[in-house]
C-alpha cells in the first residue's frame, strides 16, 4: 500500500440525513451487528430513526448525535473488514465525531462512548429546550475578522464563535436574537454569505454550560484508556495522548470554540491520506479550503467503498 501515515476523519452533527448507513447495513453483517447493538444499548429503535426519519425526529440532538456516531462506526467496521491493512496513524472528529474518533484510537470502547454520546446528546437537548438557540457559517470573512465582530458586537449571553472551520468559513452560535445580529454585521463587513445552519441549538456557546455541568459529572465515572494512536480534539486543536487532558476537554468541547483548521494543520506534516468516515463530505471540502496537499477519500457509500480499492 502506498499510503504510510492516514488520518481518520469523522464528522459531527448537521451531516445526519434520513437513510444514512443504510446501504452498508444492507450490504454487510458487521455493520447489520453496530446498528443492533445500537439500539440494544440504548433500549429503543434509533436504527429506525436513522433509516426511515422523519428527518424532524432524526434532526432532534438526542437522536442526531447517536445516530451519526452510529452510522460512522459502523461504515468504520466495514471499511476495517473489507481494508484490514487500513490502520489509523491519527484521528479526529469534528466535535459530536470526537467521539467517534475516541473510538476508533482505542480510547473508549463502543458500548461506553455509544451510552456517553448518548447522555451528552440528552443533556445537550435539555439545553436547546431550555434556550431557544441556532448557528449560521459565515463565509468570506476570516477568523479574526469574526472574533473581532462578535467582540464589537457585545452581546456575552447571545453570540460566541463556534467553530474554526476553514479559511474564509466560520461559525457563530448563540440566541435567535445574537444570531440575527451576528449575520447581520457580517454583511455589513462584506460576508459573501451567512448559512444557518440545521441544528437543534447553540452548540459550542455559552447556552450549552448546563450541558457541560452534566457532562463534567457523567465524566468522572468514565475510565479513558491509553492508546498509541495520537488524538487530535477541537479544544485545542493539536494532538493529545494524556487520558486526563482528553478527559477535561471531552467537557469543554460542549461549550468552547471548535478548532477544526488548527487540528488539520497540525496532521499535514504527518499525514498522506485522509478517510473522511461517516456522512457528508463536509470535512473533505473543508480540507480542499485549508490547502491540505494529501489526497482525501468521502467514505461514505458502497462506491466509495471501490473508489478507495482502486486509489490504494
Amino acid at each position: 500500500m502506498r499510503f504510510k501515515k492516514i488520518a481518520f476523519l469523522f464528522p459531527g452533527q448537521g451531516a445526519q440525513v434520513v437513510g444514512m448507513g443504510k446501504d452498508f447495513y444492507t450490504q454487510y453483517s458487521v455493520a447489520r451487528e453496530i446498528f443492533q447493538q445500537g439500539d440494544e444499548i440504548l433500549n429503543r429503535a434509533l436504527s429506525k430513526v436513522i433509516f426511515e426519519g422523519p428527518v424532524e425526529v432524526l434532526t432532534e440532538t438526542r437522536n442526531s448525535q447517536t445516530g451519526i456516531y452510529l452510522t460512522s462506526m459502523a461504515i468504520l467496521k466495514v471499511l476495517q473488514s473489507q481494508f484490514p491493512e487500513l490502520k489509523p496513524a491519527m484521528c479526529a472528529g469534528l466535535s459530536l465525531g470526537e467521539y467517534t474518533a475516541l473510538t476508533a484510537c482505542g480510547y473508549l470502547d463502543f458500548a461506553t462512548c455509544l451510552s456517553l454520546v448518548q447522555f451528552r446528546g440528552d443533556v445537550m437537548n435539555e439545553a436547546c429546550e431550555t434556550t431557544q438557540g441556532t448557528m449560521a457559517a459565515l463565509f468570506g470573512l476570516t477568523a479574526d475578522e469574526v472574533e473581532t465582530l462578535v467582540q464589537k458586537l457585545n452581546l456575552p449571553k447571545d453570540l460566541w464563535v463556534a467553530n474554526f472551520n476553514c479559511p474564509g468559513q466560520t461559525v457563530i452560535s448563540g440566541t435567535l436574537k445574537g444570531i440575527e445580529a451576528g449575520i447581520t454585521a457580517a454583511k455589513k463587513q462584506g460576508a459573501k454569505r451567512a448559512i444557518p445552519l440545521k441544528v437543534h441549538g447553540a452548540f459550542h456557546s455559552g447556552l450549552m454550560r448546563l450541558a457541560e455541568g452534566r457532562l463534567a459529572e457523567k465524566m468522572q465515572g468514565i475510565k479513558i484508556a491509553k492508546s498509541s494512536i495520537p488524538l487530535v480534539m477541537n479544544v485545542c486543536g493539536t494532538f493529545v495522548e494524556d487520558p486526563q487532558m482528553i478527559h477535561q476537554n471531552l467537557v469543554k468541547q460542549v461549550t468552547s470554540p471548535v478548532r477544526w483548521e488548527q487540528g488539520i494543520r497540525a496532521m499535514m506534516p504527518l499525514a498522506d491520506l485522509y478517510l473522511e468516515i461517516g456522512c457528508g463530505k463536509t470535512l473533505s471540502g473543508m480540507n480542499r479550503q485549508i490547502g491540505v496537499a494529501a489526497p482525501t477519500f468521502t467514505i461514505n457509500s458502497l462506491e466509495d467503498l471501490e473508489t478507495l480499492a482502486k486509489e490504494i
